[in-house]
Protein backbone atom coordinates (compact mmCIF):
# COMPACT_ATOMS: atom_id res chain seq x y z
CA UNK A 1 0.00 0.00 0.00
CA UNK A 2 1.47 3.22 -0.84
CA UNK A 3 1.77 5.61 2.09
CA UNK A 4 1.97 9.04 -0.21
CA UNK A 5 -0.99 9.34 -2.22
CA UNK A 6 -1.21 12.69 -4.17
CA UNK A 7 -5.14 12.05 -3.87
CA UNK A 8 -4.66 12.39 0.12
CA UNK A 9 -2.42 15.73 0.15
CA UNK A 10 -2.79 18.06 2.55
CA UNK A 11 0.04 19.99 3.83
CA UNK A 12 3.58 20.80 4.50
CA UNK A 13 5.97 20.95 7.68
CA UNK A 14 7.13 24.45 8.55
CA UNK A 15 8.24 23.07 12.47
CA UNK A 16 9.79 20.08 14.10
CA UNK A 17 11.27 19.23 17.12
CA UNK A 18 11.15 15.97 18.59
CA UNK A 19 7.94 15.22 20.31
CA UNK A 20 5.91 16.81 17.08
CA UNK A 21 5.70 18.93 14.14
CA UNK A 22 3.53 21.70 12.52
CA UNK A 23 1.46 21.49 9.44
CA UNK A 24 0.69 24.51 6.79
CA UNK A 25 -1.99 23.76 5.10
CA UNK A 26 -1.90 25.72 1.59
CA UNK A 27 -5.71 25.64 1.15
CA UNK A 28 -8.55 25.23 4.07
CA UNK A 29 -10.55 23.24 1.01
CA UNK A 30 -7.81 20.22 1.43
CA UNK A 31 -9.51 20.10 5.32
CA UNK A 32 -12.77 19.05 3.37
CA UNK A 33 -14.01 15.48 3.04
CA UNK A 34 -13.11 13.41 0.15
CA UNK A 35 -14.36 10.32 -0.96
CA UNK A 36 -11.59 8.49 -3.18
CA UNK A 37 -12.05 4.57 -4.32
CA UNK A 38 -15.35 4.16 -2.29
CA UNK A 39 -13.01 5.75 1.42
CA UNK A 40 -13.89 8.50 3.30
CA UNK A 41 -11.07 10.94 4.08
CA UNK A 42 -11.14 14.11 6.18
CA UNK A 43 -7.35 15.51 6.88
CA UNK A 44 -9.32 17.88 8.97
CA UNK A 45 -10.27 16.33 12.42
CA UNK A 46 -8.57 15.85 15.63
CA UNK A 47 -7.41 12.50 15.89
CA UNK A 48 -6.96 11.46 12.29
CA UNK A 49 -3.94 9.85 11.14
CA UNK A 50 -1.56 11.40 9.10
CA UNK A 51 2.09 10.22 6.68
CA UNK A 52 4.89 12.20 6.44
CA UNK A 53 7.71 12.10 3.70
CA UNK A 54 11.24 12.15 4.75
CA UNK A 55 14.55 11.70 3.42
CA UNK A 56 15.11 7.79 4.11
CA UNK A 57 12.36 7.48 6.50
CA UNK A 58 8.40 7.77 6.53
CA UNK A 59 6.64 8.90 9.43
CA UNK A 60 3.22 7.75 10.86
CA UNK A 61 1.51 11.07 13.30
CA UNK A 62 -1.72 11.71 14.33
CA UNK A 63 -3.37 15.50 14.73
CA UNK A 64 -3.54 16.99 17.95
CA UNK A 65 -4.53 20.34 17.36
CA UNK A 66 -5.81 23.23 14.50
CA UNK A 67 -5.56 26.43 14.75
CA UNK A 68 -5.67 29.80 11.94
CA UNK A 69 -3.02 32.09 12.01
CA UNK A 70 -3.98 35.33 13.97
CA UNK A 71 -4.09 37.54 11.05
CA UNK A 72 -6.69 35.12 9.39
CA UNK A 73 -8.84 34.53 12.55
CA UNK A 74 -9.37 38.44 13.23
CA UNK A 75 -11.06 38.35 10.03
CA UNK A 76 -13.47 35.25 10.18
CA UNK A 77 -16.15 35.86 9.60
CA UNK A 78 -19.32 33.45 7.92
CA UNK A 79 -18.71 36.04 4.56
CA UNK A 80 -15.42 35.63 4.65
CA UNK A 81 -15.68 32.04 5.77
CA UNK A 82 -17.49 31.43 2.25
CA UNK A 83 -15.45 33.86 0.10
CA UNK A 84 -12.48 33.93 1.25
CA UNK A 85 -9.31 31.04 1.48
CA UNK A 86 -7.69 29.92 4.94
CA UNK A 87 -4.06 28.87 5.59
CA UNK A 88 -4.82 26.74 9.19
CA UNK A 89 -1.88 24.98 10.74
CA UNK A 90 -2.22 21.86 12.92
CA UNK A 91 -0.12 20.29 15.25
CA UNK A 92 0.64 16.33 14.70
CA UNK A 93 2.39 14.30 17.01
CA UNK A 94 4.82 12.08 15.36
CA UNK A 95 3.93 8.26 16.78
CA UNK A 96 6.63 6.33 14.47
CA UNK A 97 8.68 6.69 11.88
CA UNK A 98 8.87 3.15 8.78
CA UNK A 99 11.39 2.24 6.22
CA UNK A 100 11.16 3.19 2.60
CA UNK A 101 13.01 -0.50 1.69
CA UNK A 102 11.09 -2.18 4.91
CA UNK A 103 8.01 -0.91 5.23
CA UNK A 104 6.87 -3.32 7.51
CA UNK A 105 9.38 -2.96 10.19
CA UNK A 106 7.78 0.17 12.31
CA UNK A 107 10.37 1.72 14.76
CA UNK A 108 9.66 3.62 18.44
CA UNK A 109 12.70 5.61 18.69
CA UNK A 110 13.20 7.93 15.86
CA UNK A 111 16.81 8.40 14.84
CA UNK A 112 15.46 10.85 12.02
CA UNK A 113 13.17 13.70 11.80
CA UNK A 114 10.62 15.06 9.19
CA UNK A 115 12.36 18.03 7.23
CA UNK A 116 10.76 21.64 6.77
CA UNK A 117 8.79 21.31 3.74
CA UNK A 118 8.13 17.69 3.44
CA UNK A 119 4.76 16.62 2.48
CA UNK A 120 2.21 15.74 4.70
CA UNK A 121 -0.99 13.31 3.50
CA UNK A 122 -3.90 11.65 4.93
CA UNK A 123 -3.01 8.08 5.49
CA UNK A 124 -5.04 5.12 4.01
CA UNK A 125 -6.73 2.71 5.97
CA UNK A 126 -5.14 0.43 4.87
CA UNK A 127 -1.78 1.61 5.74
CA UNK A 128 -2.22 2.33 8.98
CA UNK A 129 -3.99 -1.41 9.56
CA UNK A 130 -0.96 -3.17 8.25
CA UNK A 131 0.96 -2.27 11.08
CA UNK A 132 -2.01 -2.63 13.69
CA UNK A 133 -2.23 -6.32 12.59
CA UNK A 134 1.40 -6.83 13.73
CA UNK A 135 1.12 -5.20 16.60
CA UNK A 136 3.12 -7.25 19.02
CA UNK A 137 3.77 -10.23 16.58
CA UNK A 138 7.24 -11.77 16.96
CA UNK A 139 7.53 -14.06 14.23
CA UNK A 140 5.19 -15.23 11.31
CA UNK A 141 3.68 -18.05 13.37
CA UNK A 142 2.52 -15.95 16.12
CA UNK A 143 -0.91 -14.84 14.28
CA UNK A 144 -3.32 -15.27 17.29
CA UNK A 145 -5.81 -12.09 16.67
CA UNK A 146 -8.31 -10.64 18.75
CA UNK A 147 -11.08 -8.77 17.06
CA UNK A 148 -11.23 -5.96 19.05
CA UNK A 149 -12.62 -2.97 17.40
CA UNK A 150 -12.39 0.26 14.73
CA UNK A 151 -9.94 3.26 14.58
CA UNK A 152 -12.33 6.04 15.89
CA UNK A 153 -10.96 8.25 13.10
CA UNK A 154 -11.79 5.41 10.49
CA UNK A 155 -14.58 3.17 11.19
CA UNK A 156 -13.72 0.97 8.45
CA UNK A 157 -10.04 0.72 9.78
CA UNK A 158 -10.52 -2.89 11.90
CA UNK A 159 -8.42 -3.36 14.98
CA UNK A 160 -7.26 -6.85 15.05
CA UNK A 161 -4.18 -7.14 17.28
CA UNK A 162 -1.92 -9.76 18.52
CA UNK A 163 -2.92 -11.85 21.43
CA UNK A 164 0.14 -12.00 22.29
CA UNK A 165 0.82 -8.58 22.56
CA UNK A 166 -2.25 -7.85 24.37
CA UNK A 167 -1.36 -9.95 27.56
CA UNK A 168 2.11 -11.19 27.55
CA UNK A 169 3.25 -8.49 29.49
CA UNK A 170 0.10 -8.15 31.63
CA UNK A 171 -2.53 -5.36 30.56
CA UNK A 172 -5.02 -3.52 32.57
CA UNK A 173 -8.58 -2.08 31.62
CA UNK A 174 -9.30 1.25 32.95
CA UNK A 175 -12.34 3.53 32.60
CA UNK A 176 -14.99 5.87 34.76
CA UNK A 177 -18.59 3.94 35.32
CA UNK A 178 -20.38 3.97 31.75
CA UNK A 179 -16.93 4.68 29.63
CA UNK A 180 -17.21 0.94 27.95
CA UNK A 181 -15.20 -1.18 30.52
CA UNK A 182 -17.05 -3.94 31.06
CA UNK A 183 -17.66 -4.47 27.15
CA UNK A 184 -13.72 -4.25 26.51
CA UNK A 185 -13.42 -7.19 29.53
CA UNK A 186 -16.71 -9.17 27.83
CA UNK A 187 -14.86 -8.66 24.16
CA UNK A 188 -11.66 -9.64 25.37
CA UNK A 189 -12.65 -12.97 26.83
CA UNK A 190 -14.80 -13.52 24.10
CA UNK A 191 -11.79 -13.21 21.12
CA UNK A 192 -9.70 -15.45 23.97
CA UNK A 193 -12.53 -18.27 23.92
CA UNK A 194 -12.41 -18.32 20.36
CA UNK A 195 -9.12 -18.51 20.14
CA UNK A 196 -9.27 -21.58 22.17
CA UNK A 197 -7.02 -19.59 24.96
CA UNK A 198 -8.02 -20.75 29.02
CA UNK A 199 -8.79 -17.72 31.12
CA UNK A 200 -10.49 -17.55 34.41
CA UNK A 201 -12.42 -14.59 35.69
CA UNK A 202 -13.23 -13.17 38.97
CA UNK A 203 -16.20 -11.58 38.80
CA UNK A 204 -17.55 -9.61 41.70
CA UNK A 205 -20.78 -8.82 41.14
CA UNK A 206 -22.09 -11.61 38.46
CA UNK A 207 -22.16 -9.21 35.69
CA UNK A 208 -20.40 -11.98 33.43
CA UNK A 209 -22.79 -14.52 34.30
CA UNK A 210 -24.52 -15.14 30.59
CA UNK A 211 -21.25 -15.17 29.00
CA UNK A 212 -20.32 -18.31 30.92
CA UNK A 213 -23.10 -20.37 30.35
CA UNK A 214 -21.73 -20.89 26.41
CA UNK A 215 -20.61 -24.66 26.05
CA UNK A 216 -16.98 -23.53 26.12
CA UNK A 217 -17.42 -21.87 29.33
CA UNK A 218 -17.79 -22.95 33.17
CA UNK A 219 -19.04 -21.07 35.86
CA UNK A 220 -19.37 -21.51 39.88
CA UNK A 221 -20.33 -19.24 42.55
CA UNK A 222 -18.32 -19.14 45.79
CA UNK A 223 -20.60 -19.81 48.67
CA UNK A 224 -23.55 -21.02 46.67
CA UNK A 225 -22.12 -24.30 44.55
CA UNK A 226 -18.34 -24.33 46.00
CA UNK A 227 -16.34 -23.22 48.53
CA UNK A 228 -12.61 -22.53 48.86
CA UNK A 229 -11.70 -25.55 51.45
CA UNK A 230 -10.12 -23.57 54.17
CA UNK A 231 -6.96 -26.35 53.85
CA UNK A 232 -5.64 -25.08 51.17
CA UNK A 233 -5.40 -21.52 53.00
CA UNK A 234 -1.81 -20.45 53.97
CA UNK A 235 -1.14 -19.93 57.65
CA UNK A 236 -0.92 -16.17 56.56
CA UNK A 237 -4.83 -16.16 55.11
CA UNK A 238 -5.62 -17.53 58.68
CA UNK A 239 -3.69 -14.67 59.76
CA UNK A 240 -5.40 -12.29 57.66
CA UNK A 241 -8.77 -14.00 59.46
CA UNK A 242 -8.10 -13.97 63.42
CA UNK A 243 -5.60 -11.21 63.18
CA UNK A 244 -3.30 -12.76 66.18
CA UNK A 245 -1.10 -10.31 68.76
CA UNK A 246 2.43 -10.49 67.88
CA UNK A 247 3.73 -11.18 71.45
CA UNK A 248 1.98 -14.14 72.81
CA UNK A 249 -0.61 -14.98 70.42
CA UNK A 250 0.91 -15.66 67.29
CA UNK A 251 3.70 -18.04 68.94
CA UNK A 252 1.15 -19.55 70.42
CA UNK A 253 -1.04 -19.91 67.50
CA UNK A 254 2.01 -21.19 65.46
CA UNK A 255 2.42 -23.94 67.89
CA UNK A 256 -1.14 -25.02 67.97
CA UNK A 257 -0.87 -25.33 64.13
CA UNK A 258 1.77 -27.33 64.53
CA UNK A 259 0.02 -29.79 67.14
CA UNK A 260 -2.33 -30.02 65.27
CA UNK A 261 -0.59 -31.24 62.10
CA UNK A 262 1.24 -33.74 64.14
CA UNK A 263 -2.12 -35.15 65.02
CA UNK A 264 -3.51 -35.32 61.31
CA UNK A 265 0.54 -37.28 60.59
CA UNK A 266 -0.92 -39.83 63.18
CA UNK A 267 1.38 -39.05 66.34
CA UNK A 268 -1.56 -40.39 68.25
CA UNK A 269 -0.97 -43.72 66.80
CA UNK A 270 2.73 -43.55 68.54
CA UNK A 271 3.00 -45.55 71.83
CA UNK A 272 5.57 -42.58 73.06
CA UNK A 273 2.56 -39.76 72.20
CA UNK A 274 -0.64 -41.62 72.39
CA UNK A 275 -1.37 -40.89 75.96
CA UNK A 276 -1.29 -36.88 75.76
CA UNK A 277 -3.11 -37.28 72.25
CA UNK A 278 -7.25 -37.05 73.66
CA UNK A 279 -10.26 -36.04 71.11
CA UNK A 280 -8.04 -34.78 68.52
CA UNK A 281 -5.84 -31.84 70.98
CA UNK A 282 -1.86 -32.97 71.85
CA UNK A 283 -1.63 -31.85 75.56
CA UNK A 284 1.36 -30.70 76.16
CA UNK A 285 1.75 -31.13 79.89
CA UNK A 286 4.52 -33.73 80.55
CA UNK A 287 5.28 -34.33 77.29
CA UNK A 288 9.50 -34.89 76.29
CA UNK A 289 10.53 -32.03 74.40
CA UNK A 290 13.22 -33.63 72.40
CA UNK A 291 11.08 -36.74 71.63
CA UNK A 292 8.38 -34.29 70.02
CA UNK A 293 10.96 -32.34 68.18
CA UNK A 294 12.13 -35.21 66.48
CA UNK A 295 8.97 -36.31 65.28
CA UNK A 296 8.23 -32.68 64.17
CA UNK A 297 11.85 -33.30 62.52
CA UNK A 298 11.22 -36.89 60.62
CA UNK A 299 8.17 -35.00 58.74
CA UNK A 300 8.95 -31.50 58.56
CA UNK A 301 8.06 -31.38 54.67
CA UNK A 302 4.17 -31.74 55.75
CA UNK A 303 4.61 -29.85 58.52
CA UNK A 304 5.93 -26.47 57.07
CA UNK A 305 4.05 -26.83 53.64
CA UNK A 306 2.37 -23.76 55.04
CA UNK A 307 -1.11 -24.45 54.31
CA UNK A 308 -3.65 -25.41 56.84
CA UNK A 309 -3.81 -29.17 56.40
CA UNK A 310 -5.48 -29.77 60.06
CA UNK A 311 -8.86 -30.00 61.97
CA UNK A 312 -9.87 -26.07 62.28
CA UNK A 313 -12.87 -26.82 64.89
CA UNK A 314 -10.09 -28.08 67.64
CA UNK A 315 -7.74 -25.06 66.95
CA UNK A 316 -9.56 -23.41 70.17
CA UNK A 317 -8.91 -26.57 72.23
CA UNK A 318 -5.29 -26.85 70.88
CA UNK A 319 -4.17 -23.02 71.49
CA UNK A 320 -5.23 -23.77 75.13
CA UNK A 321 -3.34 -26.91 75.08
CA UNK A 322 -0.34 -24.52 73.91
CA UNK A 323 -0.51 -22.34 77.09
CA UNK A 324 2.17 -24.28 79.06
CA UNK A 325 5.29 -23.58 80.58
CA UNK A 326 8.72 -24.31 78.62
CA UNK A 327 10.17 -26.70 80.66
CA UNK A 328 8.48 -28.23 84.06
CA UNK A 329 10.46 -27.65 87.53
CA UNK A 330 11.48 -30.94 88.03
CA UNK A 331 12.22 -32.18 84.55
CA UNK A 332 13.75 -29.72 82.08
CA UNK A 333 13.30 -32.40 79.04
CA UNK A 334 9.24 -31.99 79.36
CA UNK A 335 6.43 -29.11 78.99
CA UNK A 336 5.20 -28.35 82.39
CA UNK A 337 2.06 -27.46 84.05
CA UNK A 338 -1.12 -24.87 82.48
CA UNK A 339 0.98 -21.08 82.37
CA UNK A 340 -2.30 -19.04 83.24
CA UNK A 341 -0.76 -15.79 82.12
CA UNK A 342 -0.31 -17.13 78.45
CA UNK A 343 -4.12 -18.74 78.31
CA UNK A 344 -5.24 -15.02 79.48
CA UNK A 345 -3.37 -13.05 77.24
CA UNK A 346 -4.83 -15.93 74.65
CA UNK A 347 -8.88 -15.84 75.50
CA UNK A 348 -9.51 -13.43 72.93
CA UNK A 349 -7.67 -14.89 69.98
CA UNK A 350 -9.69 -18.56 71.07
CA UNK A 351 -12.37 -15.82 70.68
CA UNK A 352 -12.28 -14.62 67.54
CA UNK A 353 -10.93 -17.69 66.28
CA UNK A 354 -14.39 -19.13 67.25
CA UNK A 355 -16.41 -16.21 66.33
CA UNK A 356 -14.49 -16.74 62.64
CA UNK A 357 -15.57 -20.48 62.26
CA UNK A 358 -19.15 -19.50 63.02
CA UNK A 359 -19.35 -16.88 60.87
CA UNK A 360 -22.02 -17.93 58.29
CA UNK A 361 -20.27 -16.21 55.23
CA UNK A 362 -17.31 -17.68 56.29
CA UNK A 363 -18.70 -21.65 56.56
CA UNK A 364 -20.02 -21.00 53.30
CA UNK A 365 -16.87 -19.76 51.95
CA UNK A 366 -13.79 -21.27 53.61
CA UNK A 367 -15.79 -24.86 54.34
CA UNK A 368 -15.71 -24.36 57.83
CA UNK A 369 -17.88 -27.73 59.76
CA UNK A 370 -18.42 -28.94 56.33
CA UNK A 371 -17.36 -32.61 55.20
CA UNK A 372 -14.97 -32.26 52.17
CA UNK A 373 -16.49 -32.60 49.00
CA UNK A 374 -13.84 -32.65 45.92
CA UNK A 375 -17.10 -31.52 44.00
CA UNK A 376 -17.38 -28.23 45.87
CA UNK A 377 -13.67 -27.54 46.64
CA UNK A 378 -12.77 -24.45 43.96
CA UNK A 379 -9.26 -25.79 43.95
CA UNK A 380 -9.97 -29.14 42.40
CA UNK A 381 -12.65 -27.29 40.11
CA UNK A 382 -9.74 -25.27 39.28
CA UNK A 383 -7.44 -28.20 38.24
CA UNK A 384 -10.21 -29.96 36.11
CA UNK A 385 -10.30 -26.51 34.06
CA UNK A 386 -7.51 -26.41 33.23
CA UNK A 387 -7.14 -29.87 32.21
CA UNK A 388 -10.07 -29.98 30.05
CA UNK A 389 -9.36 -28.78 26.25
CA UNK A 390 -12.62 -28.02 25.55
CA UNK A 391 -13.36 -25.21 28.26
CA UNK A 392 -11.47 -22.09 28.00
CA UNK A 393 -13.04 -19.64 30.57
CA UNK A 394 -14.18 -20.24 34.20
CA UNK A 395 -15.71 -17.36 35.69
CA UNK A 396 -16.03 -17.43 39.51
CA UNK A 397 -18.90 -15.86 41.19
CA UNK A 398 -18.51 -13.75 44.41
CA UNK A 399 -22.09 -12.34 44.18
CA UNK A 400 -22.80 -14.36 47.19
CA UNK A 401 -20.27 -13.13 48.99
CA UNK A 402 -20.69 -10.24 51.55
CA UNK A 403 -18.35 -7.51 52.59
CA UNK A 404 -17.89 -8.04 55.85
CA UNK A 405 -14.92 -9.19 57.91
CA UNK A 406 -12.89 -8.41 54.81
CA UNK A 407 -13.98 -12.29 52.83
CA UNK A 408 -13.85 -10.91 49.35
CA UNK A 409 -10.42 -9.61 50.15
CA UNK A 410 -9.11 -12.31 51.57
CA UNK A 411 -10.72 -15.39 49.70
CA UNK A 412 -9.64 -13.31 46.24
CA UNK A 413 -6.07 -13.06 47.24
CA UNK A 414 -6.35 -17.04 48.03
CA UNK A 415 -6.90 -18.21 44.93
CA UNK A 416 -4.33 -15.64 43.15
CA UNK A 417 -1.64 -17.22 46.01
CA UNK A 418 -3.19 -20.39 44.82
CA UNK A 419 -2.53 -20.00 41.12
CA UNK A 420 0.42 -18.49 41.67
CA UNK A 421 2.37 -21.42 43.47
CA UNK A 422 0.73 -23.59 40.13
CA UNK A 423 2.57 -20.97 38.17
CA UNK A 424 5.81 -21.11 40.16
CA UNK A 425 5.61 -25.02 39.59
CA UNK A 426 5.32 -24.42 36.38
CA UNK A 427 1.91 -25.52 35.48
CA UNK A 428 1.22 -22.57 32.94
CA UNK A 429 4.68 -22.34 30.53
CA UNK A 430 2.99 -24.83 27.80
CA UNK A 431 -0.09 -22.88 28.14
CA UNK A 432 -0.59 -20.07 29.27
CA UNK A 433 -3.46 -18.75 30.80
CA UNK A 434 -5.24 -15.19 31.55
CA UNK A 435 -6.56 -14.22 35.02
CA UNK A 436 -8.83 -11.44 34.79
CA UNK A 437 -10.00 -9.45 37.79
CA UNK A 438 -12.90 -7.45 37.66
CA UNK A 439 -13.49 -4.81 40.29
CA UNK A 440 -9.20 -4.98 40.68
CA UNK A 441 -9.67 -1.78 43.11
CA UNK A 442 -11.76 -4.19 45.42
CA UNK A 443 -8.46 -6.60 45.75
CA UNK A 444 -5.19 -4.68 45.85
CA UNK A 445 -3.61 -2.06 47.71
CA UNK A 446 -5.92 -3.42 50.69
CA UNK A 447 -4.57 -4.49 53.60
CA UNK A 448 -5.64 -5.84 57.13
CA UNK A 449 -5.27 -3.78 60.51
CA UNK A 450 -6.48 -4.62 64.00
CA UNK A 451 -5.82 -3.11 67.13
CA UNK A 452 -3.10 -5.18 68.11
CA UNK A 453 -2.40 -6.92 65.07
CA UNK A 454 0.06 -5.28 62.87
CA UNK A 455 -0.74 -4.61 59.24
CA UNK A 456 -0.11 -6.89 56.59
CA UNK A 457 -1.13 -6.28 53.02
CA UNK A 458 -3.10 -9.00 50.62
CA UNK A 459 -0.34 -9.22 48.22
CA UNK A 460 -0.52 -11.89 45.94
CA UNK A 461 -1.71 -10.18 42.63
CA UNK A 462 0.76 -8.12 43.21
CA UNK A 463 3.15 -10.65 43.23
CA UNK A 464 1.54 -12.20 39.83
CA UNK A 465 2.05 -8.89 38.29
CA UNK A 466 5.88 -8.69 39.09
CA UNK A 467 6.64 -12.26 38.68
CA UNK A 468 4.63 -14.64 36.34
CA UNK A 469 5.29 -13.37 33.10
CA UNK A 470 7.89 -15.72 32.85
CA UNK A 471 5.48 -18.56 33.95
CA UNK A 472 2.92 -18.08 31.59
CA UNK A 473 0.24 -16.60 34.14
CA UNK A 474 -0.71 -13.52 33.16
CA UNK A 475 -3.32 -10.92 34.52
CA UNK A 476 -5.61 -8.33 33.20
CA UNK A 477 -6.92 -6.22 35.96
CA UNK A 478 -10.28 -3.84 35.32
CA UNK A 479 -11.21 -0.87 37.39
CA UNK A 480 -12.58 2.59 37.27
CA UNK A 481 -10.51 3.49 40.14
CA UNK A 482 -6.48 3.38 38.97
CA UNK A 483 -5.09 5.39 41.44
CA UNK A 484 -6.46 3.12 43.92
CA UNK A 485 -4.17 0.10 42.61
CA UNK A 486 -0.71 0.17 43.43
CA UNK A 487 1.37 2.09 41.57
CA UNK A 488 4.48 -0.96 41.49
CA UNK A 489 1.83 -3.50 39.90
CA UNK A 490 0.12 -0.46 38.07
CA UNK A 491 3.87 -0.26 36.44
CA UNK A 492 3.86 -3.94 35.29
CA UNK A 493 1.38 -3.72 33.14
CA UNK A 494 2.24 -3.52 29.58
CA UNK A 495 -0.78 -2.80 27.97
CA UNK A 496 -3.17 -0.02 29.02
CA UNK A 497 -7.23 -0.25 27.38
CA UNK A 498 -8.29 3.44 28.80
CA UNK A 499 -11.63 4.34 28.31
CA UNK A 500 -12.95 7.94 29.79
CA UNK A 501 -10.67 9.29 32.79
CA UNK A 502 -11.91 12.61 34.26
CA UNK A 503 -10.13 12.84 37.99
CA UNK A 504 -6.85 14.29 37.88
CA UNK A 505 -5.73 11.57 40.13
CA UNK A 506 -6.50 8.47 37.77
CA UNK A 507 -5.14 9.99 34.66
CA UNK A 508 -1.54 10.52 36.47
CA UNK A 509 -1.64 7.29 37.87
CA UNK A 510 -1.98 6.15 33.84
CA UNK A 511 0.52 8.47 33.12
CA UNK A 512 3.34 7.47 35.73
CA UNK A 513 2.78 3.85 34.72
CA UNK A 514 2.50 3.81 31.07
CA UNK A 515 5.87 5.14 29.43
CA UNK A 516 4.02 6.00 26.06
CA UNK A 517 1.00 7.96 28.26
CA UNK A 518 2.39 11.91 27.24
CA UNK A 519 0.46 14.61 28.01
CA UNK A 520 -1.31 14.51 23.99
CA UNK A 521 -2.62 11.27 24.50
CA UNK A 522 -3.99 12.01 28.41
CA UNK A 523 -5.68 15.58 27.15
CA UNK A 524 -7.83 12.88 24.56
CA UNK A 525 -9.37 11.00 27.54
CA UNK A 526 -11.79 13.32 29.41
CA UNK A 527 -13.80 13.17 26.11
CA UNK A 528 -14.00 9.76 24.78
CA UNK A 529 -17.36 8.32 24.57
CA UNK A 530 -19.02 4.88 25.44
CA UNK A 531 -17.08 2.29 23.93
CA UNK A 532 -13.99 4.83 23.12
CA UNK A 533 -11.22 3.84 24.04
CA UNK A 534 -6.88 5.03 23.72
CA UNK A 535 -4.82 1.55 23.51
CA UNK A 536 -1.11 1.90 24.11
CA UNK A 537 1.56 -0.47 25.47
CA UNK A 538 5.06 -1.79 25.22
CA UNK A 539 4.82 -4.41 22.39
CA UNK A 540 2.49 -0.91 20.23
CA UNK A 541 4.79 1.03 17.95
CA UNK A 542 1.59 3.61 18.27
CA UNK A 543 -1.14 4.44 20.76
CA UNK A 544 -4.57 3.97 18.90
CA UNK A 545 -7.47 5.73 19.42
CA UNK A 546 -10.20 2.68 19.15
CA UNK A 547 -13.86 2.13 19.16
CA UNK A 548 -14.63 -1.07 20.85
CA UNK A 549 -16.97 -3.43 19.22
CA UNK A 550 -20.28 -4.72 20.95
CA UNK A 551 -19.67 -8.20 22.80
CA UNK A 552 -21.84 -10.61 21.72
CA UNK A 553 -23.14 -11.47 25.04
CA UNK A 554 -22.89 -7.82 26.37
CA UNK A 555 -22.73 -7.61 30.40
CA UNK A 556 -25.37 -6.64 32.82
CA UNK A 557 -23.98 -3.95 33.61
CA UNK A 558 -26.61 -1.52 32.53
CA UNK A 559 -27.87 1.16 34.98
CA UNK A 560 -31.68 0.82 36.47
CA UNK A 561 -33.92 3.52 35.54
CA UNK A 562 -36.56 5.41 37.26
CA UNK A 563 -40.31 5.00 36.74
CA UNK A 564 -43.22 6.72 38.42
CA UNK A 565 -44.51 4.67 40.49
CA UNK A 566 -48.08 5.85 40.44
CA UNK A 567 -48.14 4.59 37.05
CA UNK A 568 -47.08 1.04 38.18
CA UNK A 569 -49.78 -1.04 38.30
Amino acid sequence: MIPFNPNYFIGYVNHVNPQYVKVHFPSSVLLNKYIFSGEEFNGGLIGNFVTIEGENFGFIGKIAELDLPEKERLSLSEKAFQSSDFHPTAKVEVLLSFDYFESQKAQRTLNAFPNIGAKVYVCPKQFIQQYVMRFGLKSDQDRILIELGTLTSNKNTLVNISQQAMFSRHCAVVGTTGGGKSWSVSKLIESMMKNHTKAILIDPTGEYSELAKTETAESTILGTDSCFSYKKLTIEDLFFLVKPAGRVQAPKLLEAIRSLKCIELGIDKEPKFSTFCSDGVLSKTGLNKKEYERYCYVHNTQIENGLLTFDIEKLEKQISAECVWDTDRDNINVYGARNETDLTNCISLITRIGSVRRTGILQAVLGFSQPENETCDLTKQIDEYIKNDNKFLLRIGFESIGFESQAREIVANAIGKFLLMKARNGEFKVNPIVLFLDEAHQFLNNTVVDEYFDTAALSAFDQIAKECRKYGLFLCLATQMPKDIPIGTLSQMGTFLVHRLINYNDKEAIKQACSSANAELLSFLPVLGEGEAILTGVDFPMPLTIKVNKPIIPPDSKTPIFKDLRNNT
